[in-house]
């Protein structure tokens, strides 16, 4: 090895050891004989304790039907997690071998893979490595090189990703479904898959990680397009307004939930094995609403709130999350729009719309990097209110001015959602932007679903006699009583709208009924406690919560069995 090389390898060093991309890819010896094989090892995102590398070899040999790579590092690095390859570690000596499906090199063929590791002190780039026991020059490219595992460009988007595309079963989901009586009728339907905590992205507690479910994806995919659905849910101080959805993240952690979090969600989705899937990603619901909604003076405002608005950490964190999912080409980014019985009134809407735009133009995001938003994510009301509208007027009052209406301008979720896309659109948002409504839970069917609508005495009897909507006030949300599964997922069901979809899984719990230790960060809400009269945010009424459920994100068989019940359209 020339000093030249030496100087060059050690400087590569320092540079791994100090920042987030670091680059093995220096000139060969000027006049030396042609190589074997080459390496290009490059560690694409790094953060206080761990990094993500990507690595190409190229065979400059004779054709390989099979290949090893190993290398050694100086330092404690560790190696936990790998795609593309099988990757073992002993010590400080790391080996690579083949999957079945690349193991072919031919003369001048490449082999990428990638691995997540931990460390401590320095990150050091491996000085030597060897193909099938045969030492490698480091590739003679630079930092200019592409980037071989770069997805597609943005500009091979669709304009509705659910067009024309199946979308993801979660298997792990599809069990417990189909575990239970007359489950089977509902297993095969598409859920969205939730990331909600930095465990989650590699897998924990026996459960399926990111890979597991973009490998498992692919097999679905087939020959045709697939949509697979994933669900960001991990900000700093999360949902500041309830105590069952807080997170791991303390209010200010946002450096954490970008280089813990985010960039590895990223490094995995740019990986050029997943080019060919639709992934459509949900951001940060039960957030940015809270800005608007329950801080500074009003009734609803908790000291949690005000605390995020002051620091701005949600605001970066979904702009952070919109700038880097969106330069992935084939990732869609849809933000969490609340529900009409959360800003559907004046004084919310156009302000939550003004809130959305600064998120994306926050953290290096542009409203380009959002393609839609979603409503009524993990909520319950109903699609479309059939039995009265908002211009309706009985015994001399507006519907308006009814309790359950309580002045908001939508009664319907479905009207709500065309209606705040344009509100959208007109704060800076393109014109083709699309909206996403979870339908999971919203059917309201059952013997208590009215026929016609309420008696005419007063418009408190007109309304509460002909919504499909039960629940005690609009504001309840925990494991609501009386609830049934709502439309199948289905594309373009509606002008404006890309898709029905069962962003919450039915039958995973909202939160715990009653205080369970867990490891999850997810604290006890009394919203979730049947036996509770609430907060001004239900009108200090009942939860009409379900007693005896789990912790948030837990299986709940009463649940689901009764969303099976009061399923509208009712199952078959």
């Amino acid at each position: 090895m020339s000093r030249t090389r030496t100087a060059l390898l050690a400087a590569m060093a320092l540079v791994a050891g100090a920042a987030g991309t670091a680059y093995a890819a220096v000139p060969g010896d000027v006049g030396a004989a042609a190589v074997p094989c080459t390496v290009d090892y490059r560690v694409q995102n790094q953060w206080d304790t761990g990094f993500t590398a990507a690595v190409t070899v190229t065979n400059l040999g004779a054709a390989k039907s099979s290949w090893s790579l190993k290398w050694s590092y100086a330092g404690n690095q560790r190696v936990t997690s790998a795609w593309n390859a099988k990757v073992t570690q002993s010590g400080a000596n790391v080996t690579a071998v083949n999957e079945s499906y690349n193991g072919t090199l031919a003369t001048g063929g490449s082999a990428s893979f990638g691995f997540q590791g931990t460390y401590s002190g320095s990150n050091a780039v491996p000085a030597t490595f060897t193909l099938d026991g045969v030492t490698c020059n480091v590739d003679g490219g630079g930092p200019t090189d592409p980037d071989p595992t770069d997805p597609p460009g943005p500009g091979d988007r669709v304009n509705n990703p659910y067009s024309g595309a199946k979308v993801y079963v979660n298997p792990e989901w599809s069990a417990n479904a189909a575990a239970e009586p007359g489950g089977s009728r509902i297993a095969n339907q598409p859920t969205g898959v939730w990331l909600d905590r930095i465990a989650a992205i590699n897998g924990a507690n026996g459960k399926m990680g990111l890979r597991a479910h973009l490998d498992e994806a692919l097999r679905q995919k087939g020959s045709g397009e697939l949509v697979i659905q994933l669900v960001i849910y991990n900000l700093p101080g999360r949902d500041c307004s309830a105590l069952a959805s807080n997170g791991e993240l303390g209010p200010t952690e946002i450096g954490r939930y970008k280089t813990e979090y985010i960039d590895p969600i990223a490094a995995i989705l740019s990986d050029q094995k997943y080019a060919s899937l639709r992934i459509v990603t949900t951001v940060e619901i039960d957030s940015l609403p809270n800005l608007v909604t329950n801080t500074g003076s009003r009734a609803t405002a908790t000291p949690e709130c005000d605390v995020m608005k002051a620091n701005g950490n949600y605001v970066k964190g979904v702009g952070y999350a919109l700038n880097k999912l969106g330069d992935v080409g084939n990732v869609y980014n849809y933000v969490d729009a609340g529900h009409h019985g959360w800003i559907g009134w004046d004084d919310n809407f156009g302000a939550s719309a003004d809130v959305f735009h600064d998120a994306a133009t926050a953290e290096g995001a542009t409203p380009s990097d959002v393609h839609g938003f979603i409503t009524n994510t993990a909520n319950y009301s109903a699609l479309k209110e059939n039995n009265f509208t908002l211009n309706d007027s009985v015994a001399g009052k507006s519907v308006r001015e009814s309790k359950w209406v309580d002045w908001n301008r939508y009664v319907d979720e479905l009207g709500f959602a065309q209606a705040f896309r344009n509100e959208l659109v007109s704060t800076g948002f393109d014109t083709n932007i699309g909206m996403l409504i979870d339908t999971s839970r919203n059917g309201w069917g059952g013997t208590a679903r009215p026929a016609g609508p309420g008696a005419t005495t007063s418009v408190d009897t007109y309304i509460d006699g002909g919504r499909y909507d039960r629940r005690i006030h609009i504001g309840n949300w925990c494991n609501q009583s009386g609830a049934g599964l709502g439309e199948r997922p289905k594309a373009a069901p509606e002008s404006g709208i890309d898709a029905y979809v069962w962003m919450k899984p039915p039958g995973e719990s909202d939160g715990a009924s009653k205080a369970i230790p867990n490891d999850e960060g997810k604290g006890f809400d009394r919203m979730c406690d049947p036996t509770y009269t609430g907060t001004p945010r239900n009108g200090n009424n009942l939860t009409g919560a379900l007693p005896d459920a789990p912790v948030s994100g837990h299986w709940f068989s009463a649940q689901f069995r009764q969303l099976m019940q009061n399923a509208y359209p009712p199952l078959s």
